[in-house]
């Protein structure tokens, strides 16, 4: 780029943000329905803003699971109607981030069980796609309108509880159908032994997500820090637990599920110990017979 295009696009990029400050400047911020009490609270218990959702009053956060969900399905039936029929042998470089996309979660399901890893490989894809595309559309912000007539911010599907917990709950299951299925009866009790797995799965991810939501309020809620800081705040909070958050439960999935799921074969019978047992019977036998 020569010098005079550089200095076009720089002129052109500052005059862009001046107009930006001064109508944020001269418009301001609109009148705040409730005080950051309130929001923050709001933002754990959901108990004021709720969304109109065909006739019931539901979380928000449940709005953003059905708009991931969509997102999700909708994305992977377009990589599977026009792009997977065309995968070469020498990849693009869309194919190849989609297999690196798959490879990653398929080697964490090889590595941590040997044994049955088929199923687990594509839960864990599942599962890791999910929190960590969950967790960015938070960064887009979009607007819904509450039951009492407020605008609000969707948040991320598992920065509510009920979403976490099901998360966690959903892990477990699988968790524990692996066990059933390698190991019958046995794998039901090393699974049961972990009774304490799908509360701590869970609460890692909402704390975890809650954390970053409430500290996004925060910066956002006050005019004076929400200029250039909630850039730093959502790459710092939303990016990186999304990548965090992604890997810890898919990691603690495949770990717990690769356990369950090893199959214990029986040690076969010393043989040596056997005949060491028939000498010994003989022996006596013959004790017996010369007294």
């Amino acid at each position: 780029m020569s010098k005079k295009k550089r200095t076009t696009v720089l002129v052109i990029t500052f005059l862009i943000l001046a107009v930006l400050v001064i109508g944020i400047a001269t418009c301001g911020v609109g009148e705040k329905h409730e005080t950051i009490k309130e929001a923050m609270k709001d933002a754990v218990l959901h108990e004021e803003n709720k969304i109109n959702f065909f006739g019931l009053a539901v979380n928000p956060s449940l709005v953003s699971a059905y708009i991931v969900t969509a997102i999700l399905l909708v994305f992977a039936l377009i990589i599977r109607v026009f792009f997977v029929p065309r995968f070469k042998i020498v990849p693009g470089k869309f194919q190849l981030l989609i297999e690196q996309w798959v490879g990653i979660f398929d080697g964490l399901a090889k590595t941590n069980s040997p044994h049955r890893n088929g199923a687990l490989g594509a839960y864990i894809f599942t599962a890791g796609s999910y929190i960590f595309v969950g967790t960015l559309y938070e960064l887009f912000g979009m607007q819904a309108v509450t039951t009492k007539g407020h605008s609000i911010s969707l948040p991320a599907p598992l920065a509510d509880i009920n979403g976490a917990i099901a998360m966690g709950v959903l892990s477990y299951t699988f968790i524990l159908i692996g066990g059933i299925a390698a190991n019958k009866l046995k794998g039901v009790g090393l699974t049961l032994k972990e009774f304490s797995l799908p509360i701590s799965m869970s609460f890692r991810l909402f704390g975890a997500l809650l954390s970053g939501m409430l500290v996004t309020e925060l910066v956002y809620y006050y005019i004076i820090l929400s200029f250039v800081l909630p850039v730093v705040v959502g790459v710092l909070f939303t990016v990186l637990h999304a990548l965090i958050q992604a890997y810890v439960l898919t990691m603690l999935t495949s770990v717990f599920y690769g356990e369950v799921t090893e199959v214990h074969e029986k040690k076969p019978k010393d043989k040596n110990k056997k005949n060491k047992k028939d000498n010994k019977t003989i022996n006596n036998e013959n004790i017996e017979v010369a007294l």
